[in-house]
């Protein structure tokens, strides 16, 4: 079971994540989606495609881009579409 949190509060946990480049990806219904809302980021990957970011809220403290998915990814990263990663520096990623 592979689960993420930031301050003992848990952000995602599931036991189907994908792993790609070291990085968990989650799925969407893995996620306490009330802790997460849209970022204006959004950068490019040259083969998985267009990624956007989430920012996660918990308390009165927010991180800007904590986490990373790719709405509709190129051929070769299907398998993560809609999928959630996060970034270990700002957040805890157990496995």
């Amino acid at each position: 079971m592979a689960k993420v949190t930031l301050n003992g509060v848990l952000l995602a946990e599931s036991n189907n994540c994908e792993v790609v480049e070291g990085n968990y990806y989650f799925p969407p219904d893995a996620l306490k989606t009330e802790y997460f809302s849209d970022s204006n980021t959004h950068t490019i990957c040259s083969w998985k495609g267009q990624a956007s970011y989430y920012n996660i809220t918990v308390g009165d403290k927010t991180i800007k881009d904590a986490a990373w998915y790719y709405p509709q990814t190129k051929e070769k990263a299907k398998h993560i579409e809609g999928y959630v990663a996060f970034y270990k520096n700002k957040v805890q990623v157990e496995s």
